[in-house]
């Protein structure tokens, strides 16, 4: 059997696809809603709502008269402890650098806050092999808008024929839709292949599966 051809660039998705920082984040929202007098969410709602942009989970928590002042203290308060227990999935960073043996350009594109993305790339060291990396709040788009991958594209430069998008939420499938790319999901995040594989090209267990598909 013939492996697949290799993409000629690949999206990558960040929290759930590359890294863990389920942690952080949950105890963020947690301390958010609270001060705002509202009972903290379980942890796997928060997660489960994960992938979208930031005033997408506040929105499931509090009354929309909130919002704007909640989506501020989150991005004021997440920076103080993002690190902690933070983790790099299985098999991302081998993936990241044979994908960049091969010459095929990487981006992330993220609805994280994009300076917090920025920070998580250098910290893990995939800004080594991935230069471009865009999140919320570096445009006024978001995923799974057209406009904000059409961002990524243009700051990559070129032209590209064969798009993978790498992610683990439906968010992700459906930016790869929107645009006409493939999206290969994973399912490192909070949804199983059955939830994904809908609209997926193909789902897996882990990036180390994506390897020996591309056989890197």
């Amino acid at each position: 059997m013939n492996k697949p051809s290799l993409p000629d660039l690949v999206l990558w998705d960040m929290d759930g696809t590359l890294i863990d920082q389920t942690d952080s984040i949950i105890r963020c929202y947690h301390e958010v809603i609270q001060s705002f007098g509202f009972s903290k969410p379980s942890p796997l709602d928060i997660k489960r709502s994960l992938g979208g942009p930031l005033t997408h989970t506040l929105s499931l928590f509090l009354p929309e008269d909130s919002i704007d002042a909640a989506r501020i203290l989150f991005k004021e308060t997440f920076p103080k402890y993002m690190f902690e227990g933070m983790v790099v999935l299985e098999g991302a960073m081998e993936l990241i650098k044979r994908l960049n043996e091969q010459g095929i350009p990487q981006a992330i594109i993220t609805n994280k806050q994009g300076g917090n993305a920025r920070a998580v790339s250098k910290k893990c060291g995939f800004d080594q092999y991935i230069k471009v990396c865009v999140g919320n709040g570096d445009n006024p788009y978001e995923k799974p808008q057209v406009e904000f991958t059409e961002s990524v594209i243009q700051a990559l430069g070129g032209e590209y024929n064969h798009i993978v998008l790498i992610g683990d939420s439906p968010t992700d499938v459906e930016t790869a839709l929107n645009y006409k790319a493939n999206c290969f999901a994973v399912t490192t995040g909070s949804h199983n292949k059955d939830e994904l594989i809908a609209g997926a090209e193909k789902a897996f267990d882990n990036l180390n599966e994506l390897i020996e598909l591309w056989a890197l």
